[in-house]
């Protein structure tokens, strides 16, 4: 096979895989979407609490996301060296380690307003946001759970069902919004605090389906999913946790640095935090494309990985890389030429619409750098190397974009828009730092080419 025969066919393999996760991503992300635009229907003050509440529970909450992530590069490690058993075994610990996890996150998510106090949060919109968070906490065991067993299936390169089942999440996403915010079927109007209830309603609905899937008798017969039943076992979850908490802790520090952005705008002004909740809403739906070929990238770079193929790693990798710069330049054109449009679908309000599209522009220059650094972490996390990236990620956003951004916001006095400028600065420096190290870890001279087993064909869904 030539080099651009065997380029052409790994673009369409990843492709194939993350296709269906970028779907995903996207439909649950427009859950987010949906939330934000319900909310603002209420006015400033409930968008501006939904804003606050996604800020604090995103570090939190994505970074347990961050460790269950693990799953995919293990899981794949496994399929490539053929050791199905294994695989069955990695599924319960996943899954144990999900709820070992969601405790301490729903007692963090319910002691949120020392922290809103401590940010100097308008008062007015605190007990709402402490509502919404109380309840989104209802739903967190299910949530950790159902990613363990999407993180599962998609190390198995089976992606479809999570594609299917975010779309289940979105119904009724949509309709709990509609019953709980607005007050139907019977039930009070709770606002925004009704968000959160209506989250927590669709997380339980989509652990239901995606257990359906994960334990069908195909799963069995393949995996031996129910052999795999045991208690917590230190053996597997150490090396979850060895891949998955330096990666948790990334995921915590990169959307850390956006909650604590966030946190900065809402001690601005209502509508300043307004607007900026339009703007990382619209920025967060675009980087779902991204996102979900990063998760594919993992599972292509694990899976050459466990054939002990460190060039078609390599190739997997760039491929990845490739395909988030190509969607980022897209999002990145759309963004910067019709900012006005976009804002016009998330708020009436004027004085919003006016910073909104300040910020949105600025976001839009920042969308390669978001692509680039997102596909080169997936790229790493298939290597299982994540340690590293960790503390480029805390450098780059902290130390670098978090110092700028402030010094440019608000001791410069450029507001909102010197804070969205550091964010370009973070970003940009870890998109270069993850690519060139993936780029040394996979360098032909690093170690001899090995001679990989026969490949291992990805299991059908089934």
């Amino acid at each position: 096979m030539s080099d651009f025969e065997k380029i052409k066919q790994e673009t369409l393999k990843t492709l194939t895989v993350g296709a269906p996760i970028v779907a995903a991503q996207l439909v649950q992300m427009s859950m987010g979407f949906v939330d934000a635009v319900m909310a603002g229907r209420l006015g400033a003050k409930a968008l501006a609490a939904v804003a606050v509440g996604g800020g604090l529970f995103a570090p939190v909450f994505l970074g347990g996301m961050g460790v269950l992530v693990a799953v995919n590069p293990v899981v794949a490690h496994l399929l490539g060296s053929g050791d199905k058993r294994e695989i069955g075994k990695n599924l319960w610990q996943g899954l144990w380690l999900s709820q070992i996890m969601a405790l301490p996150v729903i007692l963090i998510l319910r002691n949120m307003t020392w922290v809103m106090q401590s940010f100097e949060i308008s008062p007015e919109i605190i007990p709402i946001t402490q509502g919404y968070l109380d309840a989104f906490s209802c739903g967190v065991p299910s949530g950790f759970a159902y990613l363990s067993l999407r993180f599962f299936n998609e190390g198995l390169h089976i992606t479809k069902p999570s594609m299917y089942i975010a779309l289940i999440g979105l119904v009724v996403n949509t309709c709990g919004n509609y019953v709980f915010m607005f007050g139907h079927l019977g039930f009070p109007a709770m606002g925004a605090i009704g968000t959160g209830w209506a989250t927590a309603l669709t997380h339980w609905v989509m652990l239901f389906c995606m257990a359906l899937v994960t334990f069908g008798k195909k799963r069995d017969r393949d995996f031996h999913v129910y052999d795999g039943f045991l208690a917590p076992k230190w053996k597997y979850i150490k090396e979850l946790l060895h891949i998955g908490v330096p990666n948790g802790l990334s995921f915590s520090i990169e959307v850390g640095l956006f909650a604590t952005v966030a946190l900065i705008m809402g001690s601005i002004g209502v509508e300043t935090v307004a607007a900026h909740q339009v703007t990382i809403n619209f920025a967060a739906f675009t980087f779902m494309i991204p996102l979900g070929l990063s998760i594919a990238t993992t599972a292509r770079v694990g899976f050459a990985m466990g054939q002990d193929n460190l060039p078609d790693a390599r190739l997997f990798g760039f491929i990845g890389m490739a395909l988030s710069t190509v969607v980022m330049s897209v999002t990145a054109f759309v963004m910067v030429l019709w900012p006005e449009v976009i804002v016009k679908i998330y708020t009436d309000d004027q004085q919003v619409r006016d910073i909104a599209v300040k910020l949105l522009f600025l976001a839009g220059l920042f969308q390669i750098s978001d692509g680039l650094q997102v596909a080169g972490f997936g790229a790493l996390r298939g290597l299982k190397d994540t340690k590293i990236p960790m503390v480029v990620n805390l450098i780059s956003y902290w130390l670098v974009g978090f110092a700028s951004g402030y010094w440019l916001g608000i001791q410069r006095g450029l507001g909102p828009e010197g804070l969205w400028m550091g964010l370009i600065v973070g970003l940009s420096v870890a998109a270069v730092l993850h690519n060139w190290r993936f780029i040394r870890l996979t360098h032909p001279n690093r170690r001899p080419e090995p001679v990989s087993d026969p490949a291992i064909e990805p299991v059908e869904d089934g």
